[in-house]
């Protein structure tokens, strides 16, 4: 069998490195299909998309296990705070532009 050439040889690894970005890709996408999947049982039409969303990139942030840690340190929401009513007649919401939190 004749030896491959340097640009064969460049060819096939580009062939192979496509291939394996495919398969990364196909491989994310499932996780987070699962991921998406745990969201559907949990009550999160308490949380605006925003709250929602800022959850997230923090916890994926700083990392899952400290992100637990912290949320299991604080305490548990109250009943008022959970049903949306405030005790707070001040609006904890800004009227100003949204800011990232990366």
């Amino acid at each position: 069998m004749p030896k491959k050439t340097d640009r064969e040889r460049l060819a096939d690894l580009e062939a192979r490195q496509r291939a394996m970005a495919e398969e990364v890709e196909q491989t994310r996408r499932a996780l987070r299909g699962k991921y998406a999947e745990i969201v559907i049982d949990l009550p999160v039409e308490d949380l605006t998309e925003r709250e929602f969303r800022d959850l997230l990139v923090a916890a994926i942030r700083c990392g899952g296990a400290a992100a637990v840690t912290a949320l299991r340190a604080l305490p548990e929401a109250s009943a008022s705070s959970q049903s949306g009513t405030s005790t707070n007649s001040k609006s904890s919401r800004r009227d100003g532009p949204a800011t990232s939190m990366a």
